[in-house]
C-alpha cells in the first residue's frame, strides 16, 4: 500500500530503496546452482507488468547477490525497465550476512537503489533500517516480493509492500 501521507513516491524517488527477494527457483536436487524456475519467470513477468503500468520502481542501479537465482531476478527486472538500469554484483547479500555491512553502506545520500536477495537477509535488513533492530524481524518477504522504502533521515520508512499473488 502506497503511504499518502508523505511526499508522492511516484514522483519523489530521489532516496528510494527496493528491497526485492528473488523469484522462485529450482529446487538444489534438481541444479545446485538454483537457477529460476518456470514459476519464478512468471512471477517475475507479473511484477514487472505491475511496476511498469504504474511507474513505481525505477532504480538506477540493482546490487544482486553472487547466486544465480538472485542474478537473474535482477537481470529481468533491469531488462524490462523504463529507463537504463545498472547492476552491480555485491558481496554481503546472501541469506546469512551480516546485514550491517549492507546498511553502512546505504548510510551515504544515493539515488533510488534496488537490492534483490535472499531471507532471512532481506527481512532483517529491512527491520534494521525502520527500526533500529534487526531482530526480531519485522517484515516478511514472499519470493518475488517487494518493499519499498523511502530515507527519513537517519531510519527509513515503509511507502509500499507487494507480492505477485496480490496483484490483479
Amino acid at each position: 500500500m502506497i503511504d499518502r501521507n508523505s511526499a508522492d513516491p511516484l514522483t519523489d524517488l530521489g532516496t528510494m530503496l527496493y528491497l526485492v527477494r528473488h523469484a522462485d527457483a529450482v529446487a538444489t536436487e534438481k541444479d545446485k546452482e538454483r537457477p529460476l524456475s518456470r514459476r519464478g519467470r512468471k512471477q517475475v513477468r507479473i511484477l514487472i507488468r505491475w511496476m511498469r503500468r504504474t511507474g513505481i520502481f525505477q532504480p538506477e542501479e540493482i546490487w544482486h547477490s553472487p547466486l544465480v537465482r538472485s542474478r537473474q531476478t535482477a537481470e529481468l527486472l533491469a531488462g524490462r525497465a523504463k529507463s537504463p538500469v545498472s547492476l552491480v554484483l555485491l558481496d554481503g547479500l546472501e541469506p546469512d550476512d551480516d546485514v550491517r555491512r549492507i546498511a553502512h553502506r546505504l548510510r551515504a545520500p544515493s539515488g533510488a537503489v534496488g537490492i534483490v536477495g535472499h531471507e532471512p537477509h532481506l527481512s532483517a535488513l529491512a527491520s534494521l533500517l525502520v527500526t533500529g533492530r534487526s531482530k526480531p524481524a519485522r517484515f516478511v518477504m514472499k519470493k518475488c516480493a517487494v518493499l519499498a522504502l523511502k530515507r527519513d533521515g537517519a531510519r527509513w520508512r515503509v511507502c509500499w509492500h507487494v507480492s505477485p499473488e496480490v496483484i490483479p
